[in-house]
């Protein structure tokens, strides 16, 4: 779960009251977990992709157990490049 709350944490900013979600594990805490995966896989967060944009890949290889990535684009909203996620990738390594 650190590993996961320091990955949702980078999409904090995606996330409403992401703040005010505390992450003990209790049955009232695991359901605030669940609601934080929930929000970072699906929209807002996750967009189609534009193939007139350029693909971005961000490797997370922090675990020595498995490798995440999630497939990022930055289209122009508002006026202003945004970030988001097109997919999520993982991989669980083998020794």
């Amino acid at each position: 779960m650190k590993s996961f709350l320091g990955f949702a944490s980078y999409y904090r900013n995606h996330i409403k009251h992401f703040a005010t979600v505390v992450f003990e594990i209790t049955k009232e805490r695991r359901d605030s977990y669940e609601r934080i995966k929930h929000e970072v896989t699906n929209a807002p967060v996750l967009i189609l992709p534009d193939f007139e944009l350029r693909f971005e890949l961000c490797l997370d290889s922090a675990c020595s157990q498995g490798l995440g990535a999630p497939l990022h684009q930055r289209p122009i909203v508002d006026g202003e490049p945004r970030e988001g996620v097109i997919c999520y990738i993982s991989r669980q390594l083998k020794d």
